[in-house]
């Protein structure tokens, strides 16, 4: 018998990646379910630099000097730590190439891709937002 999960909401149950249709509705039709969705998001996407990270790799590959040049004030350390935390949630791809410098690349997976919605809509609200509040 696998693993029993409390489901507050009847009939929602963990799916894959991308979830059926029936469980985006049922999510929309129980708070609980729809905080238990946005909180595993802001699980995967929490920090000051993981969302940078994820939009500089819309646009390609990159190497990790790359990254580094790209977004402004993040320092190595900061810069490797979210990379590995990034890749242990199936965010991004690491690619170590065989050559002499070792090469390393990192692009976004599949999961990862699927925010360029997200990304998009955010970055709408912020210009904005922003465009707003200097009005003020």
């Amino acid at each position: 018998m696998g693993p029993k999960f409390p489901y507050l909401c009847p009939g929602l149950k963990p799916k894959s990646v991308m979830p059926s249709v029936k469980a985006i509705e049922k999510a929309r039709s129980c708070s609980t379910e729809f905080v238990l969705a946005i909180n595993d998001t802001l699980n995967v996407m929490s920090g000051k630099w993981k969302l940078p990270i994820i939009g500089t790799l819309m646009y390609g590959k990159k190497r990790f000097k790359e990254l580094e040049r790209l977004i402004p004030k993040i320092t190595p350390r900061m810069l490797s730590k979210e990379l590995k935390e990034l890749e242990l949630n199936g965010m991004i791809k690491r690619t170590v190439y065989d050559s002499i410098p070792v090469t390393v690349e990192y692009e976004l997976t599949k999961s990862g891709m699927s925010l360029s919605e997200v990304l998009e809509s955010m970055m709408v609200w912020g210009v904005e937002h922003r465009k707003n509040m200097i009005r003020k």
